[in-house]
């Protein structure tokens, strides 16, 4: 006799994840540390950082209204980080609340510069300072396209971004 499960039931709308939120000027992610993120004394993996911080610039950009995958299957381009620089100042553990806040330093015609740095109870747990270039399908730096470029402008000067997500006043 074989057991089959029953087809799950999920409700009319399912819950979406949160992109974080915009406010002066910067991007704030909420993130957990779990058992996976951590090593054998439950500190979190310091590769980890990279992940976080990677994961809050794509929710940035889907709140500035960039859509990146549209980009790449049209054959357009795509970010890519060119350099990075990470101070790590104190351990993130399991279960930890972490709050990443990304900021833009810099913009280029095809690239910009980033400060990301992951908080916990507003202590400094690591900071990374970044440059991401827009690059075409072949790898070779290439303009961004203008409506990004504007929403980074939005971003920068902390105006309400194109997404309509609101600054605090």
């Amino acid at each position: 006799m074989t057991l089959q499960a029953a087809p799950p039931v999920f409700p009319a709308t399912l819950p979406q994840p949160s992109s974080g939120l915009v406010s002066k000027g910067a991007h704030y992610f909420a993130v957990r540390a779990y058992y996976e993120d951590t090593d054998l004394s439950g500190v979190v993996y310091h590769a980890n950082y990279l992940r976080w911080f990677e994961r809050a610039r794509s929710d940035l950009l889907r709140l500035l209204g960039i859509d990146q995958r549209a980009a790449v299957e049209t054959g357009e381009g795509a970010y890519a980080v060119t350099e990075i620089a990470i101070r790590y100042a104190r351990p993130a553990r399991l279960d930890d609340d972490v709050l990443i806040e990304t900021r833009v330093e810099d913009l280029g015609a095809a690239s910009c510069r980033m400060c990301q740095s992951a908080f916990r109870n507003g202590d400094l747990l690591a900071s990374a300072q970044l440059r991401v270039g827009f690059v075409s399908p072949q790898g070779r730096p290439r303009r961004q396209p203008a409506a990004w470029r504007a929403a980074f402008e939005d971003f920068l000067a902390g105006r309400v971004p194109p997404s309509g997500i609101k600054d605090e006043a």
